[in-house]
């Protein structure tokens, strides 16, 4: 018998459909509770403009209704709790008037360094093309050893060549002279 026995999962149960009728009947309700929302905010907006107009009414009414118009507007959980985060810092928009553009920017430690270690390695490739750098010089020391090690090579080539050719040049005398 399988784990969980007949009970198991709820791959197996029936499926329930919503009736076109009650699709209906719940449109119909959301229409109305919107219009019944905005007849509220319409008879709310006038009663507001009424206590604005009236003096020596102190405007308490338009204060406690932008607070409930605030909860509104926000979205999900935030309406409902309030949080204060010490750690949160909120962004303000900068207008144009407080950037500076004159003033050049600072760059940080990392920035500087990088820039003068990039210099630094250009002056270097520069000295080093030059020939000014110990390496350099290493380097072209070591290059005019293996030049004359390679002549002196190409000479050594050359002189067995052309030993091989006057050995080869007797050998074929010998061998004519022996043929006639």
């Amino acid at each position: 018998m399988p784990k969980g026995g007949k009970k198991g999962s709820h791959k197996g149960r029936m499926r329930t459909y919503t009736s076109p009728e009650e699709i209906d009947a719940q449109m119909k309700a959301e229409k109305e509770r919107k219009r019944q929302e905005q007849e509220q905010e319409e008879d709310g907006g006038a009663a507001q403009n009424d206590v604005a107009e009236a003096p020596g009414c102190p405007g308490s009414g338009s204060d406690d209704s932008d607070d409930e118009g605030s909860l509104k507007r926000k979205g999900g959980v935030e309406g409902l709790i309030e949080i204060e985060n010490p750690n949160r810092v909120v962004q303000k928009p900068k207008k144009v008037t407080q950037i500076e553009m004159d003033e050049p920017r600072q760059l940080s430690r990392r920035e500087r360094e990088e820039i003068e270690k990039q210099k630094a390695k250009e002056r270097y490739m520069k000295m080093h093309l030059a020939g000014k750098t110990d390496q350099a010089k290493a380097d072209l020391a070591r290059l005019a050893i293996i030049r004359k090690q390679r002549e002196e090579a190409a000479k050594k080539k050359e002189e067995e060549k052309k030993a091989k050719e006057a050995a080869a040049a007797a050998a074929r005398g010998i061998n004519s002279l022996s043929l006639k």
